[in-house]
């Protein structure tokens, strides 16, 4: 199901130094659609990734999502303009429950400011009791209610990645960037993430680019596929085009045959 772009990347370059991290990448993601980002390690697709969340600014070439150019917008306004991201190293808050590292992927959504909040004003406990029915919705999803008010540390890994993602749920993107959610799980652990990325896409009406080396994974769940090789986009299209691809073939063997 692909709709209207939602995020369009136009010749996306990126150099350190003498390395070409991006060489001209150009494709779109379509509103609704889930897309697959694949290419051997190094390829370019994390730092792509990081150029859409603004961590790294492009050498040359343009980011627009929604209509607008991304690459004005300041690292911490992203997330409020609808882009939301997990991270292949967990960046959770090991100081904070469960529960508080959901809400503290919300606090891009609040509509009080400081002297209200400190004033604890009507609208204060209004936004404070909308924010915690849409945590609890989410940990219901994500199956973390029984372990809302735990520390990070007592979780295992599968657990800690769905909280990653709740917390990125929670901010309401129309993107979510996904980055390896399958890192570290096991085969039936896999499968349920394949489940339950088809259910957030149509649950809350958005769209997935995903980087993943799970190939099973990518191939079972993208609407599309983007292939990428030393930073050069090489390949695109459905995932039975891209499974026989010639280059793709020889990026991840070394070999067309």
């Amino acid at each position: 199901m692909r709709g209207e772009p939602i995020l369009r990347i136009r010749n996306v370059s990126l150099r350190f130094g003498g390395i070409v991290a991006l060489d001209g990448v150009s494709f779109d993601v379509g509103a609704g659609e889930i897309c697959g980002l694949i290419g051997p390690n190094g390829a370019g697709k994390t730092t792509l990734f990081n150029c859409l969340n603004g961590l790294y600014a492009p050498t040359g070439g343009d980011i627009f999502f929604r209509d607008e150019p991304l690459l004005r917008a300041a690292p911490n306004d992203i997330a409020r303009l609808g882009i939301g991201r997990t991270f292949q190293n967990l960046a959770l808050f090991h100081s904070l429950s469960v529960r508080q590292n959901v809400l503290v992927g919300a606090h891009t959504r609040r509509r009080t400011g400081f002297a209200s909040d400190a004033l604890r004003l009507p609208s204060v406990r209004g936004e404070e009791m909308r924010l915690d029915k849409e945590v609890d919705a989410l940990l219901d999803l994500l199956d973390l209610r029984g372990v809302a008010h735990q520390s990070i540390d007592v979780l295992p890994f599968g657990v800690r990645k769905r909280l990653e993602l709740a917390r990125a749920l929670a901010s309401k993107p129309k993107l979510l960037l996904l980055d390896e959610p399958a890192g570290g799980l096991n085969h039936q652990e896999v499968d349920q993430l394949r489940s339950l990325i088809l259910s957030i896409r149509d649950t809350f009406e958005l769209a997935v680019l995903l980087v993943e080396h799970h190939m099973n994974l990518v191939m079972r769940v993208s609407d599309r596929v983007v292939a990428l090789d030393f930073g050069r986009k090489i390949a695109e299209g459905s995932p039975a085009e891209m499974q026989s691809h010639p280059a793709v073939i020889r990026a991840y063997l070394g070999t067309a045959a």
